[in-house]
């Protein structure tokens, strides 16, 4: 009896978001997606009951990538959603799992189900520690008020969270189901764009933290009202790019939008006719970011559960040897080994040059640049690599796709094996090449700063999942345009 049939009655249970039966408008879509959205806004500002007013937010950095907003019901966001991800990728990756979900509907079901089980356990492992490590602390009063112990209240905390992370899990599946696009790459949009338009505009009178967005920020400089140092001088250099005038971060922002769009646009296009109707011809893209920009995500969601266990290995074990890590007042690693392991966040994190670096040493700070990038170079092209086969991307599966749709390659016999050949010569390279690529621009963008700190990794999944979006919207309104098309490609 093998492990499918003994977690076939469990796995096939899940609860789901039902499929449509037939063809969703565009419109339709549109709501569904702009509801989800709303949705989403609205518990991002729905503020756990009962949280102290010291908690901080144990994700840090890693917010934009995770989506979410700390102290509010979707304090995990989505990385629970993407832990799951990465379990089922390298499972499926070494060929653990033996589930074929291209050709048999019952793998299917239970790859579904396997992933939405998974997400459940990650959601309660997450929140967990979150609740009782100290990092979302229950407020005394409000325990005494309820007649309750700070026990009983932190596992009503920890109900929220557990909640708020069940919550996001299905909004991404009606997104996926009846809307446009995916749920995750909503959010990741929704507050990535949040927070660069608030970095833009910002006011201290809407501001919390009395700080001044950039283009206020530039008027302040620009009539006087906020000193800065002499161009000329290390310390003048760094107000003007780093810290108020923050031109590096504009820089990198424009950069990467510029470079992810021309990315986008590079591919090579392999020639298709239709063997139903004579003289249809088509093309099929390979993209050089043909994985997309998705599985930075994973690595960067695993570097982010490595320093959540050195935080918690902080908070619990008194005695935690000084080469694991060190940790200052706010939490922040500052040495050790997961000081190296930790990403770089922004440009204050290794420019010792200009008086920043945290104090550390300029050998240990390009040791760890150098780890980061290697992380993030080979992990990018491992995990888009593992995206393109487990989201049957591959060579085969993409060959049988066409052949499925009625189109071949001209001047190749008519079967799979033949489109199979020609795609092998492309996609495996490209797959490489590209995750490749995004893993440098991710470091390069957090190394030079961004607008909002929404770091590199989730500014370019922000400009590649939009550039996405607009070519599905663009699809749709073709297929709702010429329902024919719609009948011929399925």
């Amino acid at each position: 009896m093998s492990w499918k049939d003994t977690a076939e009655p469990v796995l096939t249970r899940m609860p789901a978001v039902r499929r449509p039966e037939g063809h969703v408008p565009f419109k339709r879509k549109l709501g569904w997606t702009a509801g989800i959205l709303v949705l989403y806004f609205f518990l991002t500002n729905v503020v756990l009951f009962g949280l102290g007013g010291e908690s901080g937010d144990v994700f840090g950095q890693f917010r934009s990538i995770l989506a979410g907003e700390s102290g509010s019901l979707l304090q995990v966001g989505i990385g629970p959603i993407v832990t799951a991800s990465i379990v089922l990728q390298l499972l499926g990756g070494a060929d653990l799992l033996g589930l074929d979900t291209q050709n048999n509907p019952r793998d299917q079901v239970l790859y579904q189900g396997l992933q939405k089980l998974l997400v459940v356990i990650m959601t309660a492992l997450t929140a967990l520690p979150m609740v009782f490590a100290g990092f979302l602390s229950a407020d005394p009063t409000v325990a005494s008020n309820l007649g309750i112990s700070v026990g009983m209240l932190e596992w009503i905390i920890f109900a929220q969270v557990f909640v708020g992370g069940i919550l996001i899990l299905f909004m991404d599946e009606v997104v996926s189901k009846w809307g446009v696009g995916s749920g995750i790459g909503l959010f990741i949009i929704a507050g990535v764009s949040q927070r660069m338009v608030g970095d833009l505009i910002t006011f201290p009178v809407v501001s919390p933290a009395d700080q001044w967005g950039f283009i206020p920020m530039w008027g302040r400089i620009i009539l006087g009202r906020t000193e800065t140092a002499s161009p000329l001088t290390p310390q003048g250099i760094e107000d003007i790019l780093i810290n108020e005038g923050q031109l590096l971060a504009l820089f990198t922002t424009v950069s990467i939008f510029v470079i992810v769009v021309y990315a986008e646009s590079v591919r090579v296009e392999i020639p298709l006719s239709n063997t139903r109707v004579k003289g249809a011809r088509g093309r099929f893209p390979v993209k050089l970011i043909y994985a997309s920009v998705l599985p930075m995500i994973l690595v960067r969601a695993l570097q982010m559960n490595i320093q959540f266990v050195g935080r918690i290995m902080n908070a619990q074990w008194a005695g935690m040897p000084t080469w694991l890590g060190v940790y200052d007042s706010d939490g922040n690693v500052v040495n050790g080994l997961f000081y190296f392991l930790a990403p770089i966040q922004q440009p204050q994190d290794w420019m010792w040059f200009v008086g920043a670096g945290g104090g550390n040493s300029p050998l240990e700070i390009m040791t760890r640049v150098s780890i980061d990038l290697t992380i993030m170079v080979f992990g990018g092209a491992i995990f888009a690599i593992f995206w393109v086969k487990t989201t049957d991307m591959g060579p085969e599966a993409t060959a049988q796709q066409i052949h499925n749709s009625g189109m071949q390659i001209p001047g190749f016999r008519q079967n799979v094996r033949s489109i199979e050949r020609v795609l092998d010569q492309y996609i495996p390279q490209v797959t490489v090449i590209g995750g490749a690529l995004v893993g440098l621009l991710a470091v390069g963008a957090n190394m030079l700063g961004t607008i909002g700190d929404v770091s590199g990794t989730g500014l370019l999944l922000t400009v590649s999942i939009t550039y996405k979006l607009y070519e599905e919207i663009a699809e749709e309104q073709l297929m709702e345009m010429h329902p024919m098309m719609r009948q011929m490609f399925g």
